[in-house]
């Protein structure tokens, strides 16, 4: 199980917003029911079994492309366990514990 951060940008679109592209690649993610995703004002976060996260990722940055960009930049951040269940609420739940 992993939890991974991803963000795609397109690079040279002649805009400033990205919005458009970001949605395209959020749409990607509506096909991996086995995942589950949550979009996030910087990044997208994925969680489920690393194989397909990475599946995914990779249909994803192909989307500013086909959206004619001519150049994507994709940041991956991979937090992946073995020793117990890793989820979104999981990590933030440890956190939020130490808070009070």
């Amino acid at each position: 199980m992993a939890v991974v951060g991803v963000s795609i940008v397109p690079i040279g679109t002649g805009e400033p917003s990205v919005s458009r592209y970001v949605a395209g690649c959020e749409s990607v993610l509506d096909k991996y029911k086995d995942l589950k995703h949550k979009l996030t004002p910087m990044v997208t976060v994925i969680e489920g079994d690393l194989s397909r996260i990475l599946e995914a990722i990779k249909e994803m940055h192909q989307v500013p492309f086909k959206l004619g960009a001519k150049r994507v930049s994709t940041h991956i951040t991979i937090d992946e366990r073995i020793d117990k269940k890793l989820t979104m609420e999981g990590k933030i739940e440890a956190v939020e514990k130490k808070l009070t």
